[in-house]
C-alpha cells in the first residue's frame, strides 16, 4: 500500500479526511491537451511537464540549473580542443518495454533529435558524427566547439530524449517508451493522461536536487488533466479536486491565499512573454514594418493588462533580469517606445498597403490574450490593420509551424540558464530570423567557451535582436501556480515534476 493511501486511511480512522487532491491518484491540472507526448517534437512547456515523468535524457539540470548526469554515468570527458565528447552510460537502465538501454539506442535517439527536433536541428550542422565505441559508450564529434551542447542535451523541452532503437522507424515513433520513474498507462485526449510507477526503475544514488539525483516514485498514479479554462483550474484547485494547478491567472492569488484547501506557488521573474515574428513569409519580412510594430507596442499597458499588479511583472527591455550573468543594457532604448507617430512614419517608409497583421494567440494562457487585446488598439492607432486569430493552445502549436498562417504568434519562455536554449535566435527556428551580422555573432557566441567573452557576445546579440526586431520581449513576469495544502515534494519550477509528490 502506498504512502498516500496510508495517509488517507490514517486520516479516515482519525475522523479527518484528506483532500481528494491528496488521495492515491495525484491529479494535476495542466493548461490543455499536450501537442504531442514525444518531447523531441515540441517546445511547449506543457509537453515537458508531462513527458519528463516517463521519457529521460542523458543529462538534466539540478536545483542550481547546473548540468548533471541522468542516463549518463557522469559528465562527459571533453577533448582539449572542445570537439569530442565521450559519454559513459549507466549499466542498469531498463526501458518500460523491458529492453535494456545501450549505446545503439542513444546513437539512434540523438541522430533522430538532430533531424526532427527544433533544438536538435539548431546544432546539427556542428555535429560531424555520433558513434558507439562499445555498448556503454557514446562519442559525439563536433566540427568546432559548441558551448551550449550539454545544456541542450539536458533540456526537457525539444528534448534529446532517449528511446529504444526498436520504436524509431524512419524518424517516427511507433510507441512512447522511456526510462522514467513513471510509465504511460492511458491517454484519453482532452480527458486525462494517466501514469503509473515503473517497477523496473532504478534511481540514481545521489541526493535529489532539482531534476537531478535520485528520482522518487511516491504517488501510485499521476493523472494530468487538461483544463483549458483558467477559471476552471482555479475552482478545481480550491475545491480540492486538483493537487496542483499550472498557470493560474494572477487575479486568483488572493483567493488561493485565503483558501483552506490550497496555497499559491509564485515564481518571481519566471519568464518573459514573447511576440514571435515570422521572418519567412508575410508582412514582417519587411524590416521597417517590424520596427513599426516594435515602436507602437505599449509594454507598460500590455503588462498591466496581463498581470494587473506590478508585484507580478516588470517592464524591462533587457533579455535577462537583474542578477543573471547574461544581463546587459545594449539597445534597450528601443524597447517600450509606445510611439505611434514613429510607427506611422516607418509604415509609410515601407509603403504599407493595409494588409492585416495576423496575430495568432490563445486563451489557455489568459495573459497572452489580454496583451494582444491592448496591443491591437495601439497598433491600429499607429496605422496597422490587425487580424486576431484566437485558437486553443494545441492548435496554435500546430499552426505556428506553417509560416503562411501568421505574422506574429504569442508565447512565453522561462528565463533559461543558457541563452542558446532559446531557439528563436537560430536561423533554423520556425521564425527563420537571419541576417549576416547576427548569424556571425550567434556562431561566435556558441563556439566561445570563455564566460566573459560569451557575456560580451550576448550583449551584441541582444543589440541585434532589438535593432533588427528578431522577436519581441514584452517584459518580465511572475508565474502563479497553486497546490493543495499538505502537498510536499514538488519544487517550484517552470516544469514542475511530481514523482516525489506526497502528503506530509
Amino acid at each position: 500500500m502506498n504512502k498516500l493511501r496510508n495517509l488517507a486511511l490514517a486520516a479516515l480512522l482519525s475522523g479527518t479526511a484528506l483532500s481528494p487532491a491528496l488521495a492515491e491518484t495525484l491529479e494535476v491540472a495542466i493548461i490543455g491537451e499536450p501537442q504531442t507526448l514525444d518531447p523531441m517534437m515540441s517546445t511547449q512547456d506543457v509537453v515537458s511537464i508531462v513527458t519528463q515523468h516517463f521519457v529521460e535524457t542523458m543529462y538534466t539540470f539540478d536545483s542550481q540549473w547546473q548540468v548533471a548526469p541522468l542516463l549518463a554515468e557522469a559528465l562527459p570527458e571533453i577533448s582539449e580542443d572542445g570537439t569530442l565528447y565521450r559519454i559513459s552510460l549507466r549499466h542498469d537502465i531498463t526501458f518500460h518495454d523491458g529492453s535494456t538501454l545501450d549505446s545503439a539506442d542513444v546513437v539512434d535517439s540523438l541522430n533522430r533529435w538532430l533531424s526532427v527536433a527544433t533544438r536538435g536541428k539548431g546544432v546539427a550542422e556542428q555535429v560531424e558524427s555520433i558513434t558507439a565505441p562499445d555498448a556503454h559508450t557514446v562519442e559525439i564529434k563536433l566540427s568546432q566547439p559548441y558551448s551550449p551542447l550539454l545544456s541542450l542535451l539536458a533540456f526537457s523541452n525539444s528534448a534529446a530524449a532517449i528511446y529504444p532503437q526498436e520504436v524509431m522507424k524512419d524518424g517516427d515513433l511507433t510507441a512512447i517508451v522511456g526510462t522514467g520513474p513513471y510509465k504511460l498507462v492511458e491517454h484519453k485526449p482532452d480527458q486525462y493522461i494517466s501514469l503509473a510507477r515503473f517497477e523496473g526503475f532504478v534511481p540514481r544514488s545521489e541526493p535529489s536536487s532539482g531534476n537531478a539525483g535520485g528520482r522518487k516514485q511516491v504517488p501510485d498514479e499521476i493523472r494530468f488533466v487538461p483544463v483549458p479554462d483558467p477559471s476552471t483550474r482555479v475552482e478545481g484547485l480550491l475545491s480540492g479536486q486538483f493537487a496542483y494547478a499550472d498557470a493560474l491567472p494572477v487575479e486568483a492569488f488572493d483567493r488561493v491565499s485565503a483558501s483552506d484547501k490550497a496555497e499559491p506557488v509564485l515564481l518571481q521573474d519566471f519568464g518573459w512573454p514573447v511576440w514571435a515574428i515570422n521572418h519567412k513569409a508575410g508582412l514582417l519580412t519587411d524590416a521597417n514594418i517590424r520596427k513599426a510594430l516594435q515602436a507602437a507596442l505599449p509594454m507598460d499597458d500590455m503588462m498591466f493588462a496581463a498581470f494587473g499588479d506590478d508585484k507580478f511583472f516588470k517592464v524591462d527591455g533587457a533579455m535577462y533580469p537583474e542578477g543573471w550573468p547574461w544581463r546587459n543594457e545594449t539597445e534597450v532604448g528601443l524597447y517600450n517606445q509606445n510611439d505611434p507617430e514613429t510607427a506611422a512614419e516607418l509604415l509609410k517608409a515601407a509603403n504599407y498597403d493595409g494588409t492585416p497583421l495576423r496575430i495568432l494567440t490563445s486563451r489557455q494562457y489568459e495573459f497572452h490574450f489580454k496583451m494582444a487585446e491592448i496591443a491591437k488598439m495601439a497598433l491600429e492607432q499607429a496605422g496597422f490593420k490587425v487580424e486576431m486569430n484566437v485558437v486553443d493552445w494545441a492548435t496554435l502549436g500546430q499552426q505556428r509551424n506553417d509560416p503562411a498562417l501568421w505574422d506574429v504568434y504569442i508565447t512565453h519562455s522561462p528565463f533559461l540558464p543558457e541563452p542558446a536554449l532559446t531557439d528563436l535566435y537560430a536561423p533554423t527556428s520556425r521564425l527563420g530570423w537571419s541576417n549576416p551580422e547576427k548569424d556571425e555573432i550567434l556562431q561566435q557566441f556558441t563556439a566561445e567557451t570563455d564566460m566573459a567573452k560569451r557575456q560580451d557576445l550576448f550583449g551584441k546579440l541582444q543589440g541585434q535582436l532589438l535593432s533588427d526586431v528578431g522577436f519581441i520581449k514584452i517584459g518580465n513576469f511572475a508565474s502563479l501556480h497553486g497546490k493543495a495544502k499538505g502537498l510536499h515534494g514538488v519544487d517550484p519550477s517552470p516544469w514542475p515534476a511530481f514523482w516525489g509528490a506526497g502528503a506530509q
